[in-house]
């Protein structure tokens, strides 16, 4: 049928059929037909773009922890004794500390991880299903998160934030 007699419909089905790299040739069947998984973007090398902002939100965080680690450390060891004073910067500190850049993947992955990943919805919550057994969202790092990894009173030994690796929400 030529092209001028067919509806715009039609027009549409059969250039979405047409590789473009193939110089106007239709898929092959067995491509249009082959199952596309993640295992078969694993196998063939390539990770799915929600895993690899998953990959960079974990090793930013665990980038932040040691640096922080290493701010904890040098202020504990200045302040000596000295709890109150160190109480008092180390919440400056935390204030002042930025993650710009790793929240902004973190709300990213927040929005479009339940799309990448074509989560079903629970009709009870009205939200998307659990992820083994846990809400998909990261939290996003902040002045709490700090604190909670690295109290305010320090002790003798280094913050247990700095011998392990990040915890997921």
């Amino acid at each position: 049928m030529s092209d001028d007699r067919r509806t715009a419909t039609e027009r549409f089905v059969a250039e979405s059929l047409e590789d473009p790299r193939s110089g106007g040739r239709p898929f092959s069947s067995r491509a249009r037909e082959s199952r596309r998984s993640l295992e078969d973007y694993l196998r063939a090398g390539v990770r799915p773009r929600w895993m690899e902002r998953l990959i960079e939100i974990e090793r930013g965080t665990a980038r932040e922890q040691r640096r922080l680690a290493e701010a904890y450390e040098a202020l504990r060891e200045e302040c000596g004794a000295d709890r109150r004073t160190f109480a008092r910067r180390w919440h400056a500190i935390a204030a002042s500390w930025r993650f710009d850049e790793l929240n902004e993947l973190v709300r990213t992955h927040n929005e479009w991880y339940p799309v990448e990943r074509d989560l079903p919805m629970d009709i009870h919550t009205r939200d998307y299903v659990l992820v083994n057994g846990r809400s998909y969202r990261r939290r996003e790092l902040d002045a709490g998160w700090i604190l909670e990894q690295f109290p305010l009173s320090p002790s003798r030994r280094a913050p247990a934030a700095a011998r392990r690796t990040p915890r997921r929400p």
